[in-house]
Parts: structure tokens; sequence; C-alpha cells
């Protein structure tokens, strides 16, 4: 690219009338990936929509921190307004920085340390229930899981199985129609009956139904609760008044979502890794057992799992849950030497950030040790999973820690084997999720005799 990238060069291989809709239809990740050959800013064109690539660290950090009051969230957080449109995860401008400052005591992390006997509690009988020879479908595990610990850690309730997996379908479909109205952005064909839509609609309804319920039992016993809806019942708006009902549910709902979907492709990646990496398992299972001392995993054990911290930063640079995330230009604004117009789409990706090769030494390796202290470390602003700035996700430590609690749990009593690795590729939705992960359980008491599995 030239010096002068006021205006960014288009990507090449637009077709008339579908711009690159092909490529980024055929293959999402792929497509974003390539994009950085092309220089810190390009633009592609899906159907009539021009939208400005950020592919430069730097620019990303500018646009995140110095300048992020002169960019909304864009086009793929409107979409998500589906899960309810004040909820944090979607909130603009001053009412999202209220309501993050309203929420943030259950996330500062005293609080998030008293969350971990309840995150071991609630994975423990799952975990203990799988047996020696059992195959299972990882991601749908993980995500039934995720999803248990956030409900219990956060809302004090634990659906039963048939409940559980229903808001799980939910919150599958509410996120897929979000993105694939992100893609396509033809508001008349939201409004249209098709079966896509009336389908949206029964999720969302059952969604908010098992939240109310929730949110019924709370205002029906409000001293046998200290969690998160207990805090959402003391919140006021910005007039000084009670939380309406509607507003309470949109945040419970949204913070399910974002907070179940994320951890889960995350807990489902680390384990493929190690089941293809068994040098890796086997020092991960060291320092469990040395920690541990056949103990279960209590806040105090975190800080002394650095191995076990290491491969979740892999993980997440890696295989960085977010591969799309969108802005728009609130009014003409510069971004480093681009002019942008007000109404200019933006989006950047974290999975190809974290990929790239003048960033991350041989990017496609697997490889926690390069997290160690004493090796080079990325420049600022270039590992971000949980985005930067004044919005970055406000759950971050929470997830870390709940893909901590889970990932102990499992190492502690079992083995996970890939059925067919070579087979597996991610795949980029609202999360990147793997394509299909079939595992076989395998126990390590074997291997570890006279020691609590």
């Amino acid at each position: 690219m030239t010096a002068d990238l006021r205006t960014p060069s288009t990507a090449p291989g637009r077709l008339p009338l579908l711009g690159h809709a092909v490529p980024l239809i055929r293959d999402r990740l792929a497509f974003i990936q390539s994009l950085r050959a092309h220089g810190p800013v390009v633009r592609i064109t899906v159907g009539p929509k021009s939208v400005t690539v950020v592919n430069s660290p730097e620019l990303i950090h500018e646009m995140l921190t110095s300048k992020a009051d002169q960019f909304s969230k864009g086009l793929l957080f409107e979409k998500l307004k589906l899960f309810g449109k004040d909820a944090l995860p979607v909130a603009e401008g001053k009412p999202h920085l209220h309501r993050r400052r309203q929420l943030q005591p259950a996330f500062h992390r005293e609080k998030i340390s008293g969350y971990v006997d309840s995150m071991r509690e609630t994975v423990t009988p799952t975990v203990a229930g799988w047996h020696a020879g059992a195959e299972l479908d990882l991601k749908a595990e993980m995500q039934l899981m995720a999803q248990n610990v956030v409900m219990s850690a956060l809302f004090s309730s634990t659906p039963e199985s048939g409940a559980a997996h229903a808001i799980l379908e939910s919150v599958d479909t509410v996120f897929t129609a979000a993105l694939r109205r992100a893609l396509l952005p033809v508001s008349v064909l939201e409004k249209l009956p098709t079966r896509g839509n009336r389908q949206v609609k029964v999720a969302n309804g059952l969604l908010r139904a098992a939240v109310a319920e929730i949110l019924a039992e709370h205002r029906a016993t409000p001293d046998a609760y200290d969690d998160m809806v207990s805090l959402l019942l003391t919140v006021e708006d910005g007039d000084g008044q009670p939380l309406a009902d509607d507003e309470i549910l949109s945040e419970i709902t949204g913070l399910l979502a974002a907070g179940s979907e994320t951890t889960a492709v995350v807990v489902a990646w680390l384990f493929y890794e190690l089941g293809r990496n068994p040098d890796l398992e086997h020092r991960l299972h060291e320092e469990l057992d040395a920690v541990l001392a056949g103990e279960p995993v209590t806040a105090e054990h975190l800080g002394r799992l650095t191995f076990t911290r290491r491969l979740l930063n892999e993980t997440l640079r890696l295989y960085s849950p977010a591969w799309l995330v969108t802005r728009q230009a609130l009014a003409p604004v510069r971004l480093g030497p681009v002019e942008l117009p007000a109404g200019a789409d933006l989006v950047w990706s974290p999975f190809a950030l974290h990929r790239e090769p003048d960033l991350y030494p041989d990017p496609e390796r697997f490889d926690p040790d390069r997290w160690l202290p004493e090796r080079p470390q990325p420049p600022k602003g270039a590992f971000i999973p949980f985005g930067s700035g004044k919005r970055m996700c406000i759950g971050d430590a929470f997830a870390s820690t709940e893909a901590m609690v889970i990932t102990a749990v499992i190492a502690s009593r079992w083995r996970l084997r890939p059925t067919r690795p070579d087979a597996v590729r991610p795949i980029g939705e609202i999360t990147v999720h793997p394509s299909s992960l079939q595992v076989v359980v395998e126990s390590r008491r074997h291997a570890h005799a006279g020691r609590t599995a």
C-alpha cells in the first residue's frame, strides 16, 4: 500500500453486486485472515455496503481506547439487541457507562474469588458422572457446563437438564440469527414471517421466560440471595427509579448468553490441543497433582497454576473466540492516517490479529511457553481476547477463572482424546468454535495410583 492511506485500497476479488460476499460466506476465517496481507487498513464490500477492515494493532488500540467515544459498537452489536436493547453487552454511550459502573461490584476480583467454590461444585457432578470409554460431544458438554456455572454463580439457579438444553438451544438460535443479520443487513428480511424469524421469536421468548422465573424467585425471597439478580434489583435507572423488570430480564439474558458461549468454546479448544499434545497434557497433570495434592481446586490454588494459566492464554490467542468485532463512526473521524466519514462501518478480527506472524513467531503452533515472562511478549494492543478500553468485556476475569476451574476439575480426573483430531477445524460464527469435536473419556487413575482422582 502507499504511504497515503486516507482512502484505503479495496481488497481484490470483489464481484459485481456481490462484492466480497462469496469468500466471506465460503470461509469467513480464511478470508478475514487473508486481508492482513493488504496492509493496516483495507476496504471490502458486502453487496452495496462498504466496510473498512482495520488490521493494525496500533490502529485497533487507538479505535478502542483514545477514540472510543467516536465510535458506536456497530452492526453486529446492533443485531445482538435481540437479547435486549439496553443490556450491558450492547448498550452505548452514557447508558453503557452508567450500567457498567452499577454491575462492576459483581465482577470485582474479590467477588470472583468467592465464586470459585460455586463453579467447582456446579461442574464436579457432571465430570464425575462421565465414565471411561464414553464418547462426548465436547462443545455441547462445555456449553451446558459453562451455562450452568454462569447461572449458579451469578443467578443462584441451576435448571434441570431439559430446561438447560432448551436455554442452550435458544441462545444458539439467537446468536446465529444475529450474525446472519449482521452479514446480510437487509432489515426488511428480519420482519418477514419466515421460519427462521419465527424460531428467533420463540427462542427469545423461552429465554426471557426462564429468566423471569429466576427473577420471581428473588422477589419472593430477597433475603435468600446475594448474587447478580439481587444487585440488579437494587440498581436505579438514570432517573433514580428501580430498573423495570424488562430491563432486568434483558441484562440477565445478555450476561447469560455472553458468559456461557465464550468460556465453553475456549475450554473445548484447550482440551482439543491437550489431546493432540500429550507432552503438554502431562505437564498440566503434573502441575495439578503438585498444587492440588488431591484436594478440590480453590481460589487459593489458582494463582499457583501458572502452566494452566499459560495454556488458557495460548488457547485464547490461537482460538480467540471473537473472529469479528464491529464499530461504526459516529461523526467524521481520523484513525491514524485514514479519514472516515460519519456512519462508516468498521470491523477488526481478534482471531486474525492473534495469528499475525509479525506479532507471534510460528503463529499456528500451540505453544503455551510463549507466555513465559522471559520470552518476548507481543506489543501492547496485540493480545486482546476480551477487547480493550472502556468497552472491554466486564466478565473477563470471571470467564478466565471459570475456564481455569473447569480445566482443573476435568484434568484432575480424566484425559479427553479427540476421535478425529485431523478433521476438526475452526468455524467462525458468533464465536470461533470447533466444526465437530467428539472425544473419548479416559481415566487418569491407572497413571496416578494412590492419589485421589
